[in-house]
């Protein structure tokens, strides 16, 4: 039973870690695809701040995913060296992830009274 436990845990967090990886992909497209057209753009900084919001945000996601991915692969019969890893991973993914959300508010504060919309609640 602990066999199958830990072969369904590890082909779902390879399932979560594909998905993680991409989404990361994807949004560098966007990225990439968005940026292009604000080199020309008056308003190059508006443009840049909302495609760092757009593609932060995304980073914001897979990181989550990725944590959990680490997370199942720990799940079933860890070794205390495993669940240091997962303790160092999360601490690390945790705080990029805290910063990179403060960083997006920070970016959303600036951007959306230039643009004349409302804040977004969150």
């Amino acid at each position: 039973m602990e066999e199958i436990a830990k072969s369904i845990a590890t082909h779902l967090s390879l399932l979560v870690e594909i998905l993680g990886a991409t989404i990361i992909g994807i949004a560098l497209i966007q990225f990439v695809i968005g940026y292009v057209p604000t080199l020309l753009h008056k308003k190059q900084y508006i443009s840049n701040s909302l495609l760092r919001v757009r593609f932060g945000s995304s980073l914001t996601l897979s990181l989550e995913l990725l944590l959990a991915a680490d997370i199942l692969q720990t799940a079933v019969a860890p070794t205390w060296e495993d669940i240091g890893k997962l303790a160092a991973i999360a601490a690390i993914r945790t705080t990029l992830n805290y910063f990179l959300e403060k960083e997006l508010r920070e970016i959303e504060k600036r951007v959306e009274p230039t643009l004349g919309t409302t804040p977004v609640v969150r």
